[in-house]
């Protein structure tokens, strides 16, 4: 059965305008878009009456496991307990418009071919297995006084420490094993960590360049947890393609991301949420005090960023109960820059960052019959996206799954 969509105002992203007219999906594809269009038989047709439609959104930065802010307790959780959450969390994603997410560290295989199979709802996924730490990284939820750890590959969790060129070698050739769309490190500390300040460096420039190697040999790419200049220079000089969060990048960055064609990735509604909810839905205190002094920074480094025309792709990292802040991401983004730059962001943006230009982000011929439905117009204030019922419908590989 196809679907075919009448009397549209289909948002063409690289222009940043709309053309009146129909669109027709089947087979999970846009097949063809016009005015006019014939409904060939067995074909859903709804009337739209004029309502905006724009491509399917997606988070280039979630963490479909992290049923807690605690991270570190979720290696003791049994694999089940966190797939069944994980179900839940991507089936909410799905109804606030994103078809497509890409993990940032936690999700795996199984997951993805469970959302690929029909057996969970939920955006495709692209998965990266679990982030690579050194000892004592932000990945290494030990406190100072623990000393054992369970590496187990069956135990879920974000992350795997990993120290010397050898280890990290073997650890990224494994995640490719298993069929990470990309390869996850952490270049920095952060605030879900016990042992590690936000500020400090993690990994050797050569363990960071073996990293980059595995994967560019895999045809994959590394995203890097970085917030400082320091920390994201020495990922972007060790051949990184996106700097998750970056809230402390400065103009030397900047430069860097324009030279080598990265993307930056920030992350501004996590802090905003774990500053008003974080201690509520299992943010250690230790972990809540370090937040302030990512929280300001972030809005100064996106305009910074936006600004120079570093590339940019939209993520949110939330944790917890506070996953439903999803789309407050459009509103905090909205602030330095135009509705227009932001959509992109969440569509052809984050499509090119994982290399699916073309077949994601768009509502051009051939890709993905992935598409919103709404009332009212993105382009006029982009916090439409943000407000539950303003999404009539969400189309996924040209089904409606919600609406």
């Amino acid at each position: 059965m196809s679907l075919l969509l009448r009397n549209a105002l289909l948002l063409d992203m690289s222009s940043g305008q709309y053309a009146e007219g129909d669109l027709r999906c089947a087979d999970g594809r846009i097949v063809e878009h016009g005015p006019g269009l014939r409904a060939p038989d067995d074909t859903r047709v709804i009337d739209v009456a004029g309502a905006p439609v724009m491509p399917g959104l997606i988070d280039a930065h979630v963490h479909v496991t992290a049923s807690t802010a605690n991270l570190g307790s979720l290696g003791s959780m049994s694999p089940s307990y966190v797939a069944a959450h994980s179900a839940r969390i991507m089936g909410e994603m799905l109804e606030r418009g994103f078809t497509t997410v890409r993990d940032a560290s936690g999700a795996d295989f199984g997951l993805a071919d469970a959302q690929a199979e029909g057996l969970i709802r939920g955006p495709r996924l692209l998965f990266c297995g679990k982030g690579l730490s050194q000892t004592g990284g932000h990945a290494d939820f030990r406190g100072r006084g623990e000393h054992l750890r369970d590496d187990h590959p069956c135990c879920a969790g974000v992350g795997r420490v990993a120290d010397g060129v050898d280890a990290v070698r073997l650890a990224a050739r494994d995640e490719l094993r298993k069929g990470a769309h990309h390869i996850k490190v952490m270049a920095s500390g952060g605030v879900a960590s016990p042992t590690d300040r936000i500020d400090s460096t993690q990994y050797s420039m050569d363990e960071l360049r073996a990293i980059v190697e595995e994967a560019t040999a895999a045809n994959r790419y590394v995203a890097a947890h970085a917030y400082t200049a320091r920390a994201a220079n020495r990922a972007l000089e060790a051949g990184v393609r996106s700097i998750e969060h970056g809230n402390l990048i400065d103009d030397s960055s900047v430069e860097l991301f324009l030279r080598h064609e990265a993307f930056l990735v920030p992350t501004l509604v996590t802090y905003w949420a774990l500053k008003e909810e974080g201690l509520a839905f299992g943010l250690p205190e230790a972990s809540w005090r370090k937040v302030d002094a990512v929280l300001d920074a972030g809005l100064v480094a996106l305009e910074r960023a936006a600004r120079a025309g570093v590339r940019l792709a939209y993520g949110t990292d939330l944790l917890g109960g506070m996953h439903r802040h999803q789309s407050h991401e459009f509103r905090l983004r909205a602030e330095v820059q135009r509705p227009i730059e932001v959509l992109r962001s969440a569509t052809t943006g984050a499509a090119e960052l994982v290399g699916r230009a073309g077949e994601l982000g768009t509502l051009a011929v051939g890709a993905h019959a992935d598409l919103l439905v709404l009332d009212g117009d993105p382009l006029r204030d982009v916090g439409v996206l943000a407000e539950p019922g303003r999404i009539r419908h969400v189309v996924q590989a040209g089904t409606i799954v919600s609406g």
